[in-house]
């Protein structure tokens, strides 16, 4: 997954992103193949403990109020790798984690489409960097047919802000170190799901 030279997409270069600070120094990103047409079992680790993509058992609400739990759990192998299982509104992501932090994509289960990395072409893409950094681009997956990208547009000391494209549809996750996701916005602010803190 690896090489010496930048092969990281950067996909809609630093619009939207704030100004006023210098570029971000280089990171593992830079040398990450994504997306990765063949995944090497041994470059990943059985569980996801990267603090930007914190995973537990926890409750959003969706823009109309409505209560969504989501549910993490062990998933399957998939291309030989270890995933872990996450089912929230209506569907069933697997993600893993590499060596050096960062997460990948390695399936989705839902009413829009299912995929699987090694089935029907699909290649694991990023979704959260060990480290990341405002302005690094990547494809979240590299599904035929589908469109799914993601550029890092703010990164704060305690939160990372990323937009996503999903064939066509603009949001923006907030994401809380140490917790996860926070937050999806649509591209007009509209609230698309927001954690729920016990008691809420």
């Amino acid at each position: 997954m690896r090489v010496g030279a930048v092969v990281a997409l950067v996909l809609g270069g630093t619009a939207g992103c704030s100004t006023g600070s210098d570029p971000s120094p280089s990171t593992g990103v830079d040398e990450l193949v994504v997306p990765t047409p063949s995944p090497d079992p041994a470059d990943f680790v059985d569980r996801i403990d990267n603090p930007w993509f914190g995973l537990d058992d926890a409750a959003y609400a969706d823009g109309d109020g409505r209560l969504r739990e989501r549910v993490v759990s062990p998933g399957p192998e998939v291309a030989g790798v270890p995933t872990t299982a996450v089912e929230l509104n209506g569907a069933t992501d697997l993600y893993a984690q590499d060596a050096a932090g960062d997460v990948w994509w390695f399936g989705h289960t839902g009413p829009d489409a299912t995929w699987r990395v090694g089935a029907q072409d699909a290649e694991a893409g990023l979704v959260m960097a060990a480290s990341p950094r405002r302005g690094d681009g990547y494809r979240r997956a590299d599904v035929p047919g589908r469109d799914l990208r993601s550029t890092v547009v703010s990164v704060e000391r305690d939160t990372v802000v990323v937009q996503d494209v999903t064939d066509g549809i603009v949001t923006r996750s907030t994401y809380t170190n140490g917790v996860g996701l926070e937050l999806v916005e649509t591209d007009t602010g509209g609230v698309v799901l927001a954690r729920q803190e016990a008691g809420e």
